[in-house]
């Protein structure tokens, strides 16, 4: 969906902020400068600022000016704030912080949704893991698939508070399927692991749910420390996901 100008300036600023364009601590560009550079009125510039501080990116203040946060003050659960670092770049500190959160939040959830999933739940994450199957199969988009699958799986949890962390996952979850359609064969070896969280929340065993959901996050682990390892490019989610070829 196309952003309106407010929400163009926001990304510009927060992306210029996220990748260290402007330095921690110093001020940033007067208003008058900035809507010159970005093209904008007063009012949008005041109205991105506005949203760029409840973020906890920057503060401002009278003598103060506006000035940029070390990043432990930005809120890491804003979807915009992991998505500006994600296109920015990734960071080893970056991934490890996904790995960790996963590792926390997705055992308990599938644990859950292997209590409380519905049959439309069910229904939904099937076609999700249908669509990867395919996409291993034929080629296409596996990483938009996967994405469905997990937040499929953070849904039928029946959590609102964890319905709400899902935004913030996704970045996070799609950075991490993206590294590993990296790895030759990586979505072909995740596969069955996928099918194993999927078959233990339709048998209503949330034991073995979480012990096939840690097993696949474990994995992915092992994904981005072999990529790290290999200083191949990492994917930036400024471009689409990538698409699969259709196996030999």
């Amino acid at each position: 969906m196309a952003k309106n100008t407010h929400g163009r300036t926001l990304d510009l600023l927060g992306e210029a902020i996220v990748s260290r364009q402007y330095a921690v601590g110093t001020p940033m560009p007067a208003e008058p400068q900035l809507c010159e550079a970005l093209g904008v009125s007063r009012t949008v510039v005041r109205e991105a600022v506005k949203s760029l501080v409840a973020k906890g990116l920057i503060v401002t203040g009278p003598k103060l000016g506006t000035r940029v946060l070390p990043d432990e003050h930005w809120n890491w659960f804003d979807p915009d704030v992991i998505t500006w670092q994600a296109r920015a770049g990734l960071t080893p500190e970056f991934l490890r912080d996904l790995q960790d959160l996963r590792r926390a939040v997705e055992p308990a959830a599938v644990r859950l949704a292997a209590e409380r999933a519905t049959a439309e739940d069910i229904e939904e994450i099937e076609a999700a893991y249908a669509g990867m199957k395919h996409a291993v199969e034929f080629g296409g988009d596996y990483v938009t698939f996967d994405l469905r699958f997990h937040n499929g799986l953070l849904r039928s949890a029946r959590n609102r508070m964890l319905a709400q962390m899902s935004k913030a996952l996704h970045a996070l979850l799609r950075t991490s399927f993206e590294i590993s359609t990296i790895k030759k064969d990586g979505p072909a070896q995740s596969l069955p692991m996928h099918r194993a969280v999927l078959d233990a929340v339709i048998a209503r065993n949330p034991a073995r749910a979480e012990r096939a959901i840690i097993k696949l996050i474990d994995g992915a682990r092992e994904d981005i420390d072999e990529v790290l390892g290999s200083r191949r490019e990492l994917p930036r989610l400024s471009r689409p996901p990538p698409r699969l070829r259709a196996a030999a």
